[in-house]
């Protein structure tokens, strides 16, 4: 699962735990080794010591007992420790036997020597149990030069003491590190909650804001490593607040054309309710049917320019399309408009069928509103042409008139919401040409405002991205092998 799964998911742990975890975890791993490492070393160094002790005991009571010298005394009582007295808790129990692990001596029957396994005839050294307490043993041999018999002394002891050393040991060595991984823990919170401290102030004082404060967040207020989170943000803001102006402002402006028409409609009702002269009701109802065609007009382009903004309808019903024949059925379409007004409306097409990736009503629409546009202001007498144009870097669509023209320092602004140049003497809302533009960019095609040939005129041209060419045939399938039909 990737990390945008768990995102959607929401799984996304708290930046402090996270750290925490990070960091601790390794530590409390470490601090496990070290206490089963330090219990291993520490029962080895705690056995060495006792042990030579325990071997020396067994040799001292091997020379109380004269084993091996020719002269055995098995008969005396020996004193050992019996655990009663405190500083030896400790039990010491031995066995003195011959080869044949018969009991000769000794104030305990420890079993079969473990000295007579294996024919070893140094100090062997075991583990045991007696009494349920876990035991220390040890085994010599004796050899008595003059009878040539073999004695074993098995000596044997409780562990209580080692115990007690091996648990002082792992004490000293346990607690001072927890103690070390504790400070840690708390060292590691208190810089995480420093370190994290810049960030809930920013957190605090956005959330203190106004609804509608778009400002720029201080980037100064929290850590090298966020700042480019926030300079991202504040871009996003600075995008946010400038949709939101132009939002306003669209509102605004469209409140304002759709105001014009409506009152138009008010005035005029009135005016044909309080008359009884037919001639004027008529002239009212015409003047009614006009803003009534105007509103439309404004409301079917306010819809063409909400469909086709930047979040509108997107890309995805886009399908191939052949813009010769888009464009020729488009003006056709306007070839009676262009006739009343005595003007001649041509279109030139592409030797070949070019195709590009588009939504064809939104296509239809920026070409409509081209051709109405230079229509609109071509004199009679003029003429238009819509062409289509491919070359390497794309196809071209284009429409020019030998009209009055743009003055330059226009050409960028008419594409604008509800500009419009003043003295042209025509009626309109100024979308036209801002809906050819959003059009173009929702096409990923470049606009382009110019002078019509000899510098009259207007030409408007959209240059689109070629259409990608389809993959390559698929020839491990034998089915899609130009042999499998015939082919060469």
């Amino acid at each position: 699962m990737t990390e945008e799964d768990d995102v959607r998911e929401g799984r996304i742990e708290s930046l402090r735990v996270h750290l925490i975890n990070w960091l601790l975890t390794p530590l409390f791993v470490l601090w496990l080794f070290s206490t089963i490492a330090g219990y291993v070393a520490t029962l080895n160094y705690a056995n060495k010591p006792y042990d030579e002790v325990l071997l020396q005991r067994a040799q001292a009571v091997g020379e109380q007992l004269r084993l091996g010298g020719g002269r055995e005394r098995l008969g005396i009582d020996l004193h050992l420790p019996d655990g009663t007295s405190p500083t030896e808790p400790d039990k010491v129990f031995y066995t003195v036997s011959d080869r044949d692990g018969k009991k000769l001596a000794g104030n305990a029957n420890l079993g079969r020597p473990l000295a007579y396994r294996g024919g070893k005839i140094g100090p062997l050294f075991s583990n045991g149990e007696r009494d349920g307490a876990k035991t220390r043993n040890v085994s010599l041999i004796f050899y008595n030069p003059d009878s040539q018999k073999l004695y074993q002394l098995y000596m044997s002891e409780t562990i209580q003491q080692r115990q007690a050393l091996i648990r002082g040991i792992l004490a000293n060595i346990v607690i001072p590190q927890l103690l070390l991984i504790l400070i840690a823990v708390a060292a590691v919170w208190f810089a995480l909650k420093q370190g994290l401290a810049p960030l809930e102030r920013l957190r605090r004082k956005v959330t203190e804001r106004r609804r509608d404060d778009l400002s720029q967040l201080d980037s100064s207020l929290a850590p090298e490593e966020v700042r480019p989170l926030i300079d991202a943000v504040n871009n996003l803001l600075e995008r946010l607040r400038q949709a939101m102006q132009a939002q306003k402002r669209f509102v605004a402006d469209a409140a304002h054309q759709l105001r014009t028409p409506i009152a138009g409609l008010k005035t005029q009702s009135e005016l044909a309710l309080r008359t009884d002269d037919p001639e004027q009701k008529q002239q009212a109802l015409e003047h009614i049917l006009t803003s009534t065609r105007h509103g439309i007009r404004l409301v079917n382009q306010l819809m063409a320019l909400a469909r086709n903004e930047p979040g509108g309808q997107g890309t995805e019903n886009f399908v191939a399309l052949n813009l010769n024949l888009l464009a020729q059925e488009c003006t056709l379409n306007w070839i009676q408009t262009a006739l009343e007004k005595n003007i001649d409306l041509g279109f030139d097409g592409a030797p070949a069928l070019e195709e590009i990736l588009g939504d064809a009503n939104s296509l239809t629409e920026m070409l409509n509103n081209l051709i109405d546009n230079a229509i609109r202001y071509t004199q009679p007498g003029g003429h238009i042409t819509v062409s289509v144009d491919a070359s390497t870097q794309g196809v071209v669509l284009s429409v020019e008139d030998n009209g009055p023209g743009i003055d330059p320092q226009h050409r960028e602004r008419v594409f604008e919401r509800f500009y419009r140049v003043l003295g042209t003497g025509q009626s309109g809302s100024g979308l036209g040409l801002a809906i050819v533009a959003e059009v173009a960019k929702r096409h990923h095609a470049t606009l382009r405002l110019d002078a019509g040939s000899g510098g009259k005129g207007t030409l408007i041209s959209v240059r689109f991205p070629r259409r990608p060419p389809p993959p390559p045939p698929d020839f491990d399938d034998p089915r899609k092998s130009p042999a499998f039909y015939g082919g060469a």
